[in-house]
């Protein structure tokens, strides 16, 4: 089990792509893994076949751990099994050990197979002989259930108190319910007999990723008392100066490629900077004020919503915040990106103007205070000179903790942030060279 970062400790071993027996290629997918924050793919290092899988899918390994074994056919393999309860050493660098064949030619005398690591799963009631028979008699599946006999032995009583306090089903919903179908309604055959049609098509259960996101954004709402203020800013200078980047690039000018999301993120890096009071972290009723501005960016994934994390972006130029910014948005859409880099944000940006969302709640991503929700770039009405004209206004919106920041600080940041965006010209430090036509 790869070290995924210096805070990984164990991995999930979320699920095997190739079985004890078949043949890899060196550089093929063999398991997906997964930590805190993320999955990630496991690749075969060379070529061979899969001698031995040591853990079940669902079992956490520590970092350093033989997962498996890949080598010639024949080979032994559990020479290199865990064993259990000791932990394995971590490597300074990682060891390096040997394959299978060298071990089979040195002799050496394999070991007894070991037990598993992982746990058993749990222990089933075991059934009376008269409560198996009123199973039987019934064609009653009693699944998990904890009986009041000794040590949770399931008595008749237990399992006719479960039979007929169940729904009864027709044989056909029965096999239905077998294969994964459930009950969506009360049961409209005769005496409320559960039918066929009162069945629904199975529910497909969340990925690692997706649960892990669900359960982030409950522990968020139930966390935090969290409101959101909405502003605009006017986009001229916005996308003026992304015209003059595409420009110069089109020129030949070495430049680099920062687009308005770029912009934005520097624009609210500056703004914590002079407004410190939301680069802050708000956990186990203390808070903790942050010298750095590590900012968050949500990070749309094949896998799900990643929040990749610049860190120290204030010491960053706008150029070095773009080139940062591509690089980590690609680590993470093609699953090479650190488990660190997805930790230890400040701050999050939260960017659905490319697809035209006008407004929209973002949610905190405990324990930060506070979340920037950026929106799109949209024709608005604005009072000039005893007119009215038509001039593009980014939206903003801004979801802050109310245990710890109150409406008026949250606003002024929206007033300073706004400053910016519509001055980002002379805050980005960019110079262009004019082009003289003769």
């Amino acid at each position: 089990m790869p070290k995924l970062g210096n805070t990984v400790e164990e991995c999930l071993l979320a699920k095997w792509r190739k079985q004890p027996g078949e043949a890899v290629a060196a550089g093929e997918v063999i398991a997906e893994i997964e930590t805190d924050k993320a999955s990630f793919d496991l690749t075969a290092p060379v070529a061979g076949t899969l001698l031995a899988a040591f853990f079940n899918e669902g079992a956490l390994v520590p970092v350093y751990t033989n997962i498996c074994v890949i080598g010639e056919a024949g080979e032994n393999a559990e020479v290199f099994r865990p064993s259990p309860g000791v932990p394995p050493p971590a490597p300074e660098p990682p060891a390096v050990l040997p394959a299978a064949s060298e071990v089979a030619a040195a002799g050496a005398a394999p070991a007894p197979p070991a037990a598993p690591v992982s746990p058993p799963p749990p222990a089933k009631g075991t059934l009376s002989p008269r409560a198996r028979r009123f199973a039987e008699r019934h064609g009653f599946s009693p699944g998990t259930l904890s009986g009041s006999g000794p040590g949770g032995r399931v008595l008749e009583r237990d399992i006719r108190a479960a039979y007929y306090s169940s729904p009864r089903l027709s044989s056909l919903a029965a096999r239905y319910v077998e294969s994964g179908y459930e009950i969506q309604a009360e049961g409209s055959g005769a005496g409320g007999l559960v039918l066929a049609r009162d069945l629904g098509e199975p529910g497909v259960a969340l990925s690692g990723v997706r649960a892990r996101i669900a359960r982030r954004m409950r522990e968020s709402l139930a966390s935090t008392a969290q409101y959101t203020l909405n502003a605009s800013a006017d986009a001229t200078g916005l996308l003026a100066l992304r015209g003059k980047i595409k420009a110069a690039r089109a020129n030949g000018a070495a430049i680099a490629d920062v687009n308005i999301g770029d912009m934005i993120m520097f624009c609210a890096i500056r703004t914590l900077v002079e407004m410190p009071w939301l680069n802050v972290e708000f956990s186990g009723g203390k808070l903790y004020q942050r010298s750095s501005v590590h900012i968050g960016f949500a990070c749309d994934t094949p896998r799900g919503l990643l929040v990749p994390v610049v860190r120290a972006s204030e010491k960053l130029t706008i150029e070095e915040l773009a080139g940062r910014i591509r690089a980590l948005t690609q680590q993470a859409l093609d699953g090479s990106i650190s488990p660190d880099d997805l930790a230890g944000g400040t701050f999050t940006v939260s960017n659905l103007g490319s697809f035209g969302i006008e407004s929209f709640t973002p949610i905190l991503n405990p324990p930060q205070v506070a979340v920037l929700g950026v929106d799109a770039i949209q024709l608005k009405p604005v009072r000039r000179n005893g007119g009215v004209e038509f001039v593009d206004h980014l939206g903003l919106s801004l979801t802050l903790d109310h245990q710890v920041i109150d409406g008026a600080p949250g606003a002024r940041f929206l007033q300073a942030l706004r400053n910016h965006v519509e001055n980002i010209e002379s805050l980005s430090g960019l110079r262009f060279q004019e082009t003289l036509h003769v």
